[in-house]
């Protein structure tokens, strides 16, 4: 790894439903879990979530962001959801150091509040809210190549104790979600998902050979079938773009009758 962050790119369900006790959530609510305990408590977080995606890269920088109920048609206790973290504003600036410093241009925003692609699986992870955290966004470009070179900038990060999030979800096609479930779209599924694990954690891929295949994800079996568009995907180019080597450790589960994965980077020997 080219960095000592830990990094999570993790799969984090439909909207608020994890939250509230959806049996179609139930795998992931337990495999978030897990990976709480594998990891351990880190001192700060930076997330970057498929639900925001500006022209430029973007940092919150408020002292203490509201959170950004991005989601419709819930029951109401779905807006009452709280999770009051704080920002580090010296992992913030950090980060737009890094970025600026790689050529990037990155720019703060102090009204930005945190939205449901962080608050819902830190709930789950961290429910306490006593880590800070920092959002970074995604471009609007959506181009894969120009998020591997975001995580690639990340790498100037020197931050303790760090873990980076790439806050999306493995499977995103919303019109599968809810059509019947059938051998051949569960195939299709499953075709993606096994080639993504493959991508991410085989160690005798060449790096080379490993960032060409997330840059060029289209190409994968049933690439498209599953995401139709890829902004929940692009979180995981961020990660591997910084992590530069395989993942160690991947995890499957179940989320709304979908095959979904999370892959999991620590620094150490065995990276």
């Amino acid at each position: 790894m080219k960095t000592s962050a830990t990094i999570l790119y993790l799969s984090h369900g439909g909207g608020p439903l994890p939250l509230l006790g959806d049996p179609a959530h139930t795998d992931m609510v337990a495999t978030l879990e897990q990976v709480a305990r594998d990891i351990g408590k880190p001192s700060a977080i930076l997330v970057i979530s498929a639900h925001w995606e500006e022209s430029v890269a973007t940092v919150t920088t408020g002292a203490s962001p509201e959170l950004i109920y991005d989601y419709y048609g819930f029951p109401e206790e779905s807006y009452q959801i709280t999770y009051p973290a704080q920002v580090e504003p010296e992992l913030a600036n950090a980060v737009l150091s890094a970025l600026t410093d790689a050529g990037i241009q990155a720019i703060g925003d102090a009204a930005r509040g945190f939205d449901h692609g962080l608050f819902i699986p830190l709930k789950i992870m961290y429910p306490d809210a006593d880590i800070p955290c920092v959002q970074l966004s995604l471009l609007n470009s959506l181009d894969a190549e120009a998020h591997l070179r975001l995580g690639e900038a990340l790498q100037g990060l020197d931050y303790d104790n760090l873990l980076v999030i790439g806050s999306g979800f493995s499977f995103h096609n919303m019109r599968a979600f809810f059509a019947p479930d059938t051998p051949d779209a569960e195939s299709k599924n499953i075709a993606f998902d096994d080639w993504l694990t493959d991508t991410c954690t085989d160690t005798t891929l060449t790096e080379s050979v490993r960032r060409s295949s997330l840059r060029d994800w289209e190409q994968a079996p049933q690439a498209r079938y599953c995401h139709p568009r890829e902004e929940h995907l692009l979180p995981l180019q961020v990660c591997y773009g910084l992590a530069a080597s395989a993942a160690n450790t991947s995890y499957r589960c179940k989320i709304l009758g979908k095959h979904a994965s999370m892959f999991l980077w620590q620094p150490g020997p065995a990276a």
